[in-house]
């Protein structure tokens, strides 16, 4: 930049001599010399403005050189620093997929072996209501015979009683109806003599 203000400062010094030059030989001619002064009036004011131009672009264009390479330089940098971070991103997000993907590669294997133990754990817990149901069915049969058992006993001893009784009953009956008065005064002295 300021190769470029010190370019356009050693312009307009060059354009100045030209018109110096020109103004000289005007004056030298000697023809028509007031439309020549006129004319030398107007490059004199022409050369002015291009030195004036030429100044206040030298200026520009140094004030230009001395603070546009800082901004330029600031702004590079940060561009540089926005792209860096941008490939961290980038790569930090290609990590995450590439771990999504190697879970979910893994997914399947893990869903299939959690299946397996699932199946696993119902098997044994079926085994185990099996054993447990077949056990409490011996046991309910167990108490459904000793049950049986006990209700067939008594009910055996209740129809003994009550064969007992009939038998008592009738045996009782047929001796009334066998017992006249002279057998019982037979019965009453033959117990009397065993008293004896």
């Amino acid at each position: 930049m300021k190769r470029l203000a010190l370019a356009t400062l050693a312009l307009g010094l060059a354009c100045a001599p030209l018109g110096l030059a020109q103004e000289h030989e005007g004056k030298a001619g000697g023809e028509e010399t007031g439309k020549k002064e006129e004319s030398w009036a107007e490059r004199h004011e022409l050369e002015l403005k291009i030195a004036n131009f030429a100044i206040l672009a030298g200026l520009i264009g140094y004030f230009i050189g001395k603070n546009a390479g800082p901004f330029f330089a600031a702004r590079t940098a940060s561009i540089r620093k926005d792209m860096e971070e941008s490939q961290r991103q980038s790569q930090e997000a290609q990590a995450r997929a590439a771990e999504v993907d190697r879970r979910l590669a893994h997914l399947e294997a893990d869903i299939a072996a959690l299946r397996a133990e699932n199946d696993k754990e119902m098997q044994s817990e079926t085994d185990r209501l099996a054993r447990h149901t077949s056990e409490e069915i011996a046991k309910i049969r167990q108490h459904a015979e000793q049950e049986i058992a006990s209700a067939g006993k008594s009910a055996r001893l209740e129809l003994q009683r009550y064969a007992a009784g009939l038998a008592v009953n009738l045996a009782e009956q047929k001796l009334r109806a066998g017992m006249t008065p002279e057998t019982q005064d037979e019965l009453v002295q033959g117990f009397a003599q065993n008293l004896k």
